[in-house]
């Protein structure tokens, strides 16, 4: 049965015009329902971000969201046809809380179905408390969260209402869209690194990262660095110690960066606080063996001393010397790589997403009618 979604994305909607990891889940996301033969509509394009935590800035939110809610509702109860039968919701925590999703889906008793749904008791009382009650609201709502990070798990679960209200999905993309390495590895290495250059903690891994590879000039490589953003003078800063080493590509279409990723032979990125980062699945399904810091669902994408290293977090030695080992031992790499390659197809392809997806919406959908 096909089932109208509802698809609503508080951080930042799946058109916006600044490209993200972010965004493009947002995206696949919606392609994947559309895969499973279901129909998504973007909801509304309201961001709920507040990033400074600001009660007052977060009050104008939820007074926007009730109003957006409303607006909805005129316009379901005007065209019940049109009406959703689900609502989905991808990510929503403390900084972008879901003012839209639990108001509407109560009226219209339609399931409420969240993907990535993080949530942090020390920010309880904290400067973005309103952000936070929001989320557990929502999560107490929801009758799905969809994780993406596992580490989310511990602090969600005891907010569902059941335990199987939690379903687990590994991070997933288009893999045929990437194209595995053509080559081994000859002269010096070509190592790549993508990521979005902001402040906080993209500007922390560039930075990191820079350090690292300050400590490996005595061996021969070079580091094509793909992507740009407010921070870039900074990063720049931070990388000039590593001279002509280190190539700019600026930001590139996904085309360009699967292209990019086929021509190199080691994805370095130390994915300082990240979930599990899109650029490591983008990497690994072009066989490529990684160098990352071991946080929240990297595990999930890399497997260590399988499909590439993976370090402590922040540590700028322990990532120098993983990337010191692949630098040096060139089999290990293309093994690695090929893994890495197997790996993506077999468990993060979104034909697999889009199966699992397909059959929690079509079970949800025939609970409501039933």
């Amino acid at each position: 049965m096909m089932v109208r979604i509802a698809f609503y994305a508080p951080l930042k909607p799946p058109d916006h015009p600044v490209p993200s990891g972010d965004r493009r889940m947002a995206r696949l996301f919606i392609d994947a329902l559309r895969g499973a033969g279901h129909q998504p509509v973007l909801a509304s394009r309201l961001r709920s971000y507040d990033g400074s935590g600001n009660p007052e800035r977060q009050a104008r939110l939820a007074a926007s969201g009730a109003r957006c809610a409303a607006r909805l509702l005129r316009r379901f109860h005007a065209a019940p046809e049109a009406a959703p039968q689900l609502w989905f919701t991808y990510h929503l925590y403390h900084k972008a809380p879901d003012w839209l999703g639990p108001a509407v889906t109560t009226a219209l008793r339609i399931p409420y179905v969240a993907a990535e749904a993080s949530f942090a008791p020390k920010q309880a009382n904290a400067g973005w408390a309103q952000g936070h009650q929001a989320v557990e609201h929502a999560l107490r709502r929801a009758d799905a969260v969809i994780g993406l990070n596992p580490a989310d798990r511990a602090c969600v679960l005891p907010l569902l209402r059941r335990p199987d209200c939690w379903m687990a999905l590994k991070p997933f993309l288009d893999t045929a869209a990437y194209r595995p390495r053509e080559h081994s590895i000859e002269g010096p290495p070509r190592l790549i690194a993508a990521a979005m250059m902001r402040s906080g903690d993209k500007l922390a891994s560039y930075r990191l990262l820079a350090a690292a590879m300050a400590r490996l000039v005595d061996l021969p490589w070079s580091l094509e660095v793909v992507g740009d953003g407010p921070a870039r003078p900074e990063v720049a800063q931070a990388l000039a110690p590593l001279g002509s080493r280190v190539r700019w590509a600026g930001s590139l279409a996904p085309p360009a960066v699967a292209e990019r990723l086929a021509a190199a032979d080691v994805f370095v990125w130390p994915a300082i606080n990240e979930a599990f980062g899109m650029a490591l699945l983008e990497a690994q399904a072009s066989g490529l063996p990684v160098v990352a810091g071991r946080v929240g669902g990297v595990g999930e994408i890399v497997t260590h001393e399988a499909t590439g290293l993976l370090v402590p977090p922040g540590d700028v030695i322990a990532f120098a010397t993983a990337v010191r080992r692949l630098l040096l031992d060139p089999g290990r790499c293309v093994a690695f790589g090929a893994a890495a390659w197997r790996k993506a197809r077999r468990e993060h392809d979104i034909t697999k997403a889009a199966a699992c997806l397909g059959d929690l919406v079509t079970a949800l959908g025939r609970k409501r009618a039933a």
